[in-house]
């Protein structure tokens, strides 16, 4: 077996140095063509690269874990989605770690329908991003 292949779970995955800096430039695309806003909750997410300008309400502050902008798989790769840009869109890491929290993840669009929703009844990461800035 090449060196450049690795078993992962029951089946294999080609290896390759250059992919996660890949996507690191492709999240860092999506959140800029994105405004810098997570893809679900719309919340305003900062980049360890592009620094704490993307995030100005932290101006002195240390930006929220939750709001650290990660690359979101639309279709997840365990389900056979790719690394392309059609299928990575920019999240927070609080949306992108809840919508795989369920043991059926939801489609991202009735996510983003869920987010919306406990954003309006104040149920969300708001309530918890205002808090850790005042």
């Amino acid at each position: 077996m090449p060196f450049w292949h690795r078993a992962f779970a029951s089946f294999e995955v080609e290896w390759r140095p250059n992919i996660m800096k890949k996507i690191a430039d492709m999240r860092r695309g999506k959140m800029l063509a994105q405004g810098g806003r997570c893809y679900y909750c719309d919340l305003p997410m900062w980049d360890q690269r592009l620094a704490v300008e993307t995030h100005p309400q932290t101006e002195g502050k240390h930006p929220s874990k939750a709001l650290l902008c990660t690359a979101e798989h639309l279709n997840p790769r365990s389900e056979g989605g790719g690394n392309g840009a059609d299928n990575i869109v920019a999240a927070c890491w609080f949306c992108n770690t809840t919508r795989h929290r369920r043991k059926r993840p939801q489609s991202p669009q009735q996510f983003k329908t869920h987010v919306m929703k406990r954003m309006r009844q104040g149920r969300w990461l708001r309530a918890t991003v205002q808090q850790h800035l005042l």
